[in-house]
C-alpha cells in the first residue's frame, strides 16, 4: 500500500475493525469522551457568558476543532504553526458559509518567514480572519508587510507575561520602546486591528486542586487587567478583549456551575468574569492526558478511564514474572518516540496502562511505564507489589500518555473509537488524519 494513504483509503481499510488489530504502536482517540469534554466546555462558556478560542495544536485535526466550537457564532481558533492554519482553511470556509465569523490566531510572536504564508491564508479567508501575536516593536514592520500582502488590516493581540515567562511583556513594560504607539499608528493607517491582550500561563500544570487552578486563572485575568489599566491612555478607547488560559485554569471555570462552588477562589473568579471582557482559550482539554488529569482542575472529574480520551496501543515483547528481577516487569514495544518523554508530577512513570482487556485488578494497583527508551519501555506496578503482571507475550496494552500534544506528534492519524455506542471502545468508527508535517506512521 502507499506510504501516504489518503483519509478515504484509511477509512475504507480500517473502519469496522477491532482496534487491537491495527499496526502498533498506534494512537487511539475515544470520540465519546472528546464529545463530552467539548460539550461541557461549550455549556460552561455559554452560561458564564464569556468568549472562547479553541487551540488546535494538541490534536491538529479539523474534526476535533469542529467539536470544540460547536454552534458558537464567533468561531475563534489558535494555531501554533502555519501548517495547522492551512489544515483549517476548508473548515473555516465552511463555517463562513454558515454565516459565522471566523478568526485564527498564529500563536507565536510574528517572524518574517511566516508573513507570506499568513498573507495567503488572509487572502483566502478575508478581512478579520487572521490574527497575530506581538510583544516587541521590531515585529510591527512584519505585521505591516503582512497587511500589505493580504490587502486587509491584520488583527493583533499584544502578548502579556503574567508570570509564566515564556513569551510576552510584563504589564508595566507593555509599551516597550513605544510598541503600543506603533500599533495604534498602524491601526490608524489601516494596517492593524487591535483586538486586545493575550496571556498563556502553564503554571497551573503544577496544581492539584480546583482552587489552585482557579487561582491561576484569577492571576492571569488580574495581570491583563493591570496591563490595560497602566496603558489605557495609549490604547484605543473601545472595550478590548482579555484572552487568557491554558487547559487546567479554563477547565476550572466549570466549577463555577457546581452547586457547591462557594470557595473564595470561585467567588472571586465569578466576579472577575462578570466585570471583564474575557475570552478563555485552551487546547488539550478534549483529549486530556496524565499531566492534565493530575491537576484535578474540575471538582466534577471522574476516574482516569472516564476522562482521558487518548491512548497508545503497544504489544508486550517479553515478561519477567519468575524472579528474574527485583519485582515483576514486562517489556513493551513503545518508547520515547511513541509516547514522548514528558514527566508527570503525580507518579514516577512515563505512561499509565489502562485496565482495558486486562481483567480485574486491585483498585489501588496500576501498571505504569517505569522506564523508557527510544523504541520500548518497561512496565511494572506503581507500588512495591510482587504480584505477577497480568500480561503475556504478544498481548496488546493501552497506555495513557503523560502529554497528549507530544505523543500525537509521532502519528499521522488517530484510530477513533466511540465509548458512547461501544462501551468496550474496541471497534474503529473513523480515522482522523493529523495536519501536514505533524507526524506520519506507516500503515
Amino acid at each position: 500500500m502507499a506510504s501516504n494513504p489518503s483519509q478515504n483509503d484509511l477509512r475504507q481499510f480500517y473502519i469496522g475493525k477491532d482496534v487491537g488489530d491495527v499496526p502498533k504502536p498506534a494512537a487511539v482517540l475515544d470520540v465519546g469522551l472528546i464529545r463530552r469534554h467539548c460539550g461541557t466546555m461549550l455549556d460552561t462558556i455559554n452560561k458564564l457568558n464569556v468568549g472562547f478560542r479553541a487551540h488546535i495544536k494538541s490534536h491538529k485535526t479539523p474534526e476535533i476543532a469542529k467539536l470544540q466550537i460547536g454552534d458558537i457564532k464567533e468561531a475563534n481558533f489558535i494555531a501554533s504553526t502555519t501548517l495547522e492554519i492551512d489544515m483549517m482553511i476548508p473548515l473555516l470556509l465552511e463555517l463562513q458559509k454558515e454565516g459565522r465569523s471566523i478568526n485564527i490566531l498564529y500563536g507565536i510572536p510574528l517572524v518574517p518567514s511566516q508573513v507570506p504564508h499568513l498573507a495567503k491564508a488572509a487572502r483566502q479567508l478575508g478581512k478579520n480572519s487572521i490574527s497575530v501575536m506581538i510583544d516587541h516593536p521590531d515585529q510591527v514592520p512584519f505585521m505591516e508587510q503582512l497587511s500589505s500582502l493580504a490587502g486587509v488590516p491584520v488583527c493583533v493581540f499584544v502578548k502579556v507575561d503574567t508570570g509564566y515567562h515564556r513569551a510576552g511583556l510584563p504589564p508595566i513594560s507593555l509599551n516597550k520602546n513605544g510598541l503600543l504607539e506603533k500599533l495604534v499608528a498602524a491601526e490608524q493607517s489601516g494596517k492593524a486591528n487591535i483586538l486586545g491582550l493575550y496571556s498563556h500561563s502553564s503554571l497551573s500544570y503544577s496544581g492539584t486542586t480546583p482552587e489552585q487552578a482557579m487561582g491561576h486563572l484569577i492571576s492571569e485575568i488580574r495581570g491583563c487587567k493591570d496591563a490595560l489599566q497602566k496603558n489605557l491612555h495609549l490604547l484605543p478607547t473601545r472595550d478590548l478583549v482579555i484572552s487568557v488560559g491554558a487547559t487546567p485554569q479554563v477547565v476550572s471555570s466549570q466549577n463555577l456551575l457546581l452547586s457547591n462552588s462557594s470557595c473564595m477562589e470561585a467567588q472571586e473568579l465569578k466576579t472577575l468574569l462578570s466585570e471583564t471582557n474575557v475570552e478563555l482559550h485552551a487546547g488539550v482539554y478534549p483529549m486530556l492526558d496524565m499531566q492534565q488529569f493530575s491537576t484535578h482542575a474540575s471538582a466534577a472529574s471522574g476516574s482516569l478511564e472516564n476522562e482521558i480520551a487518548i491512548s497508545v496501543l503497544a504489544e508486550v515483547c517479553s515478561v519477567y514474572n519468575d524472579g528474574e528481577r527485583e519485582k515483576p516487569e514486562a517489556l513493551v514495544a513503545a518508547g520515547t518516540l511513541a509516547l514522548g518523554r514528558e514527566p508527570c508530577a503525580s507518579y514516577p512513570g512515563w505512561g499509565v496502562v489502562s485496565p482495558w482487556r486486562l481483567g480485574k485488578q486491585e483498585s489501588s494497583q496500576k501498571l505504569i511505564l517505569a522506564r523508557i527508551s527510544q523504541e520500548h519501555a518497561i512496565v511494572t506496578w506503581n507500588d512495591e507489589s510482587q504480584a505477577k503482571l497480568p500480561l503475556s507475550i504478544g498481548q496488546v496494552v493501552k497506555v495513557h500518555p503523560n502529554h497528549a500534544c507530544v505523543t500525537g506528534a509521532y502519528y499521522g492519524w488517530y484510530f477513533v473509537v466511540d465509548s458512547d455506542t461501544d462501551p468496550e471502545a474496541s471497534k474503529i468508527v473513523d480515522v482522523w488524519v493529523r495536519g501536514p508535517g505533524c507526524g506520519m506512521r506507516a500503515w
